[in-house]
């Protein structure tokens, strides 16, 4: 949230205003008001819904690297959580930041650190997918538990150490009207209005827009685009998994997302283009904030009915669609499973 967007929600006649250190309720805007709300309802919706598939995954069902990733990727929401809170009272007083200084890092780091994590795991459970479809051998005696848990562990740390630059640049500065504004300070300077600084302030926000668009979207886009083309491509030549959940699984996840955060990198580049009309960044920055409310609590909804009649949905156990949306993909031919389930009912169960 930059210098020059703090009051894009606002009114252009500054209608929200800040009188001697306080704001009027009165002052909120229609719009304001109902992105706010959606704001809260989501973040109660999404800690329910996130918390009971977490609990399912860590406590109901058996251990596999499939669930580990999902469990770690459920996890990254639950992280991020807090932040849309306070994210709801900042659009509500009109982007005037109460919290102090040291909650206006926490909450951009938070947020930061859930994106980058998100990402990299989605780029993980691709080519978790697609070495376990090409090469089954290898992934029988490579895919281990104890393999799984030092990637992850990895891609906590390297999103940690992405993210945390911006706990030093994010801080709070007096704008206009006294709003206390949550902003990067890219330059890490309190002279706002050197010529100098500002152009330093600027090269530096464009490199880090540079590098968080590659890392958290363009390159893991490729790579994920890539495994789920090679996966169903050869899923189609070779006739593989009687049960198509998983990748269908994959694919909401992946899609969802990526829907998600478009709005995230769109924003954030047109901050960089002093010139953009006002308008756009109005428009941007109230789709960005329903964007990631959708994902925050819709994205593990899909998990649960993708690929299900929703009569099926109303029908099924909870607990019963959490592990046939979790299962790991079936390496068999359908031929052979067929084959195999004749003389062994039961024998899918062991894919959990």
């Amino acid at each position: 949230m930059e210098k020059a967007n703090m009051s894009v929600l606002s009114e252009k006649n500054d209608s929200t205003t800040i009188l001697n250190g306080s704001h009027s309720l009165a002052d909120i805007s229609p719009l304001s008001l109902a992105v706010a709300t959606f704001t809260l309802v989501s973040f109660l919706v999404g800690i329910l819904i996130n918390g009971l598939f977490l609990w399912v995954l860590g406590m109901k069902m058996k251990r596999t690297v499939n669930t580990l990733w999902f469990f770690h990727l459920i996890l990254t929401y639950i992280f991020s959580s807090p932040s849309i809170p306070f994210l709801a009272v900042y659009i509500l007083l009109g982007f005037h930041w109460v919290f102090g200084t040291t909650m206006c890092k926490a909450v951009n780091f938070s947020a930061s650190l859930g994106m980058f994590t998100s990402v990299f795991l989605l780029t993980i459970i691709s080519l978790d997918r697609y070495l376990f479809i090409h090469h089954p051998v290898w992934a029988q005696y490579n895919r281990t538990m104890s393999r799984a848990r030092r990637l992850i562990a990895g891609v906590w740390f390297t999103s940690l150490i992405l993210s945390s630059p911006y706990l030093a640049f994010r801080e709070t500065r007096v704008g206009e009207n006294n709003r206390i504004q949550c902003v990067n300070n890219y330059a890490l300077s309190s002279d706002w209005d050197d010529p100098k600084t500002e152009a330093l302030r600027d090269r530096i926000h464009l490199a880090f827009f540079v590098v968080r668009f590659l890392l958290a979207f363009l390159i893991p886009y490729c790579i994920i685009m890539g495994c789920c083309g090679g996966v169903v491509w050869e899923m189609k030549k070779r006739k593989l998994a009687r049960n198509k959940k998983p990748l269908s699984v994959l694919a909401a996840a992946v899609a969802s997302f990526f829907i998600c955060w478009l709005p995230y990198h769109l924003y954030h580049a047109s901050l960089l283009f002093k010139e953009a009309p006002e308008g756009l960044r109005l428009s941007l920055r109230v789709i960005l904030i329903f964007a990631m409310c959708f994902n925050f609590w819709v994205t593990p909804l899909l998990y649960l009915v993708v690929g299900e009649k929703f009569k099926q949905v109303c029908k099924t156990s909870i607990l019963a669609l959490l592990k046939k949306a979790f299962v790991d993909i079936s390496i068999e031919p359908e031929a052979e499973a067929s084959a195999n389930d004749e003389d062994h009912p039961n024998s899918h169960q062991g894919n959990l």
